[in-house]
This record gives C-alpha cells, sequence and structure tokens, in this order.
C-alpha cells in the first residue's frame, strides 16, 4: 500500500525529491548565460578600443612619416566602413560557424592588424593594417554580435543585457583612450599599437574556454527560459536573408529616414569627435593625455545615457526623442569651435558630460521605430540601418581629415557636423509608425 506521501507506510522515511534539485541548483550558483555575458562584454570593450587607437596615433604618425591628416584619416574611414558593413553578415557567420569560432577569429585577425604596423613603411600598409584588417575583425564583433549572444542566451532580463553590451561597445573605445594616449606619450606609437595587438590576443583564450555556441551545449535552457527557447541554428541562407531584407526595406520611406538619421549619427559621433576631438584640442594646445582623458568621460557617460534613452523610450514617442537629441547635438557641434582651451575650462566640460549623455542614446528609439514599422523583419532592418552609421562615420572622418589639411583648422568640419545633425532631427519626425507590409 502507498500513502499519498510517497513512501510505503506511515513509519518510513520520506523521500524528499526535491532536495536533489536544491543541491543541484547550489552547485550552479551563476547561470552560464552570465558568464557568455561577461566574455562577450570583454571582447565588445576590446573591439570598441582596439577601432578608436588611430584618433591617439594620428599625431605621432604624422610627425614620423609626414603623412597628411587626411591619409590617415582614410586609414580611419576604411576602418568605420567595414565595421559597419560586416556586421549584417557577422550573423550569418556566427549561424554557420558558431559564436566562439568566429569572436575568437576576429580576435586574431585584430591582433594581426594591430601587430603588423610595427613595421609599416608606407601610408597604403596603415590602409590595409588599421582599415582592412582591424575593421573587419571588430566588425564580426559589433551588433550582430549582441543580438545574437541575447537571442540566443537570454529569456528574461533580454533588454537589460543588451542595453550593457550595446554601451559597452559604444563606451569601449573612448575609455580605452587615456591608456593608449600614455603608453604612446611615453614610449612611441610603436608599443602602444603592441599593447592593442597582446590585449586581443589575451581575450582570445577566454572566448574559447568561456563562450559557448548555445544553452544547449552545457546541458541547460536559456536565463529565464525553457529549453524550447533554445532554437536549432540556421546552418544556411541566413546571408541571403539579409540581402533579401535590404531589398525589402529599401523600398519603404522609414528605412531611408531612419538610414538617414543613423548615418549623420554616426557623423557626428564616430566620424567627427573620436578620431578629431584629441587632434582638434591639441591644435589649441590641450595635450593628448588630458584630451584622451575627456573623451573616456564621453564614455563614462554614454552608459548612463544609454539606459536613461531606453527608460525614455518606452514612455516618449521615439520619434520626439530623436528630433531632441539630434538638435541638441547640432547645437552643441555648432558651439564647439570656442570651447577649445589649453587647459580643461567648465564650458568644455558640460559639453563633454552632454555629449556623453547624447552618444548613442538614438539607438534606443531608433531600434523601437523598426520594431513598430518593420515588425519580425526588425533585426536584420537595423542591421542594415547601422550599417549605414558606420559608412557616415567613415565619410565625415575622411572629410573632416581634408578640411584640416586644406584649412589649417577643424571649424568648418563642426559647423557642418552641426547642421547635419539639426537636419537630422526633422527626418524623425517624417518617419510614419505604422507597420509596412513584410520586406522579407
Amino acid at each position: 500500500m502507498y500513502w499519498p506521501s510517497g513512501h510505503c507506510c506511515p513509519l518510513a522515511p520520506p523521500v524528499k525529491l526535491p532536495l536533489v534539485i536544491d543541491l543541484d541548483a547550489r552547485t550552479r550558483r551563476v547561470h552560464p548565460a552570465w558568464w557568455v555575458a561577461a566574455v562577450t562584454f570583454l571582447a565588445l570593450v576590446g573591439a570598441a578600443g582596439f577601432r578608436a587607437v588611430p584618433g591617439v596615433l594620428m599625431d605621432p604618425l604624422h610627425r614620423e612619416f609626414g603623412w597628411s591628416v587626411s591619409t590617415i584619416s582614410l586609414a580611419a574611414a576604411v576602418n568605420m566602413a567595414l565595421y559597419g558593413l560586416t556586421a549584417p553578415f557577422a550573423a550569418a557567420l556566427m549561424e554557420r560557424f558558431g559564436i566562439r569560432r568566429v569572436v575568437a577569429a576576429a580576435l586574431l585577425v585584430v591582433a594581426a592588424g594591430s601587430g603588423l604596423t610595427v613595421f609599416m613603411t608606407a601610408s597604403w600598409q596603415l590602409i590595409l593594417c588599421w582599415g582592412v584588417l582591424v575593421g573587419l575583425g571588430t566588425g564580426s564583433m559589433a551588433l550582430a554580435l549582441v543580438a545574437t549572444v541575447t537571442g540566443r542566451w537570454f529569456v528574461a532580463r533580454r533588454g537589460l543585457v543588451s542595453g550593457v553590451l550595446t554601451a559597452a561597445g559604444a563606451a569601449g573605445g573612448l575609455v580605452f583612450l587615456p591608456l593608449v594616449a600614455q603608453v604612446s606619450d611615453a614610449y612611441g606609437w610603436r608599443p602602444a599599437s603592441l599593447a592593442v595587438s597582446v590585449a586581443a590576443l589575451a581575450v582570445a583564450p577566454l572566448v574559447l574556454w568561456l563562450l559557448r555556441d548555445r544553452p544547449r551545449d552545457l546541458g541547460v535552457a536559456p536565463y529565464g527560459g525553457t529549453p524550447a527557447d533554445d532554437a536549432d541554428p540556421v546552418r544556411s541562407g541566413a546571408a541571403r536573408l539579409a540581402l533579401r531584407t535590404l531589398a525589402g526595406a529599401a523600398r519603404t520611406g522609414p528605412f531611408w529616414y531612419l538610414a538617414a538619421g543613423m548615418m549623420i549619427c554616426g557623423a557626428t559621433t564616430m566620424g567627427l569627435i573620436q578620431p578629431h576631438f584629441i587632434p582638434a584640442a591639441h591644435d589649441h594646445g590641450m595635450p593628448h593625455t588630458v584630451a584622451a582623458g575627456l573623451l573616456a568621460l564621453v564614455g563614462i557617460f554614454d552608459v548612463a545615457g544609454t539606459i536613461a534613452s531606453g527608460w525614455l523610450t518606452d514612455r516618449v514617442d521615439p520619434r520626439l526623442l530623436l528630433l531632441a537629441y539630434y538638435v541638441l547635438r547640432g547645437l552643441s557641434l555648432l558651439a564647439l569651435p570656442a570651447l577649445f582651451r589649453p587647459d580643461i575650462q567648465a564650458s568644455m566640460l558640460a559639453f563633454i558630460v552632454f555629449y556623453g549623455l547624447d552618444w548613442v542614446a538614438t539607438i534606443p528609439p531608433t531600434m523601437a521605430l523598426c520594431r513598430e514599422v518593420f515588425g519580425a523583419s526588425a533585426p536584420v532592418v537595423f542591421g542594415w540601418v547601422f550599417a549605414s552609421h558606420q559608412v557616415g562615420a567613415a565619410v565625415m572622418a575622411l572629410g573632416a581629415g581634408i578640411v584640416r589639411d586644406e584649412l589649417g583648422a577643424y571649424d568648418a568640419a563642426w559647423f557642418v557636423g552641426g547642421a547635419l545633425a539639426v537636419a537630422a532631427g526633422g527626418l524623425s519626425l517624417l518617419i510614419r509608425r505604422r507597420p509596412v507590409p513584410a520586406v522579407t
């Protein structure tokens, strides 16, 4: 006879099956998804830092080789363009070969590109190393990596993790700059370049050790989900889907308004401020290390701005947020030429704090509009919108360098950037929020 308690008689000891589950939970205090997120965070911060180094090395390279600012800016432009254009296809590579292999290979490519620069003697070699190799490597660890990791490993806290990883990718390049500037000033640009190569190689073993492609590889479910949320990998057709989605989205007006706005966003942040703020400040007598420290502050405030923008996006019309972000950014750029001094003034600190809060604040409302307009196609559409962000950054990085060479100052570049940002605010109001037919 069996009793409801689960044992054969009232005197038999109870069988406490939940105890086994409790013990198993205690042996795994941290869900593996958080370790994957931590390694991804480290890779994204590193990738952003590797991509931003040319802005610190612009003056040392100019002094040693005599290359013009526009020539060095061309390498930065190629880097930014490839960083953006690689992103839509990086997700396809991760589906085909796995996250761990793609990220590890990308780190090796970055290490090779940075390390080979110590042997260069011609400007085309700078374009090949920092432009092509580092651009392809960091592009394989862009927002496609964020979307892939959060989509596979998280069900609960997905928005939070996405925001933190996105901020890491944006802020990492700015936070790295003071360290690179210190090494460059103390020991020269070659040790600084080699330090980047060593840092990339140091992250690769952690990726191979802790980064896993899917929860099923460790016998767990995604964080906050069930085994059914761990979808089967797509072994083929991902790249074709990316191109088909682009072709469909390009036939709609909202795509072009979003892409144009993000192109100007990239031009006024990664294309203008990130590579040219330090040499522009140095033109006015500010030391490289001090200017790099100001950009590091931009990276710190960027984290707070991104989180706050995400919170506002849930409560305010995203188009109005974009209008405010772009117009205020444009006005601040128009005022920037008057703020440069040999030392740090309160007005420059105010500019740095605001620009940090606004740096990638445009990303959450842009993603929200992509979801509203394009529905299930939104992730791929946003990948292409982000590619336009990097194309704008590349064009502005080169254009600002040409302005500096031809006019002897950056003032015209700041004014053009400010006017474009104000125009981007107007474009955001043209976006309709009604869904369009499926673009795939």
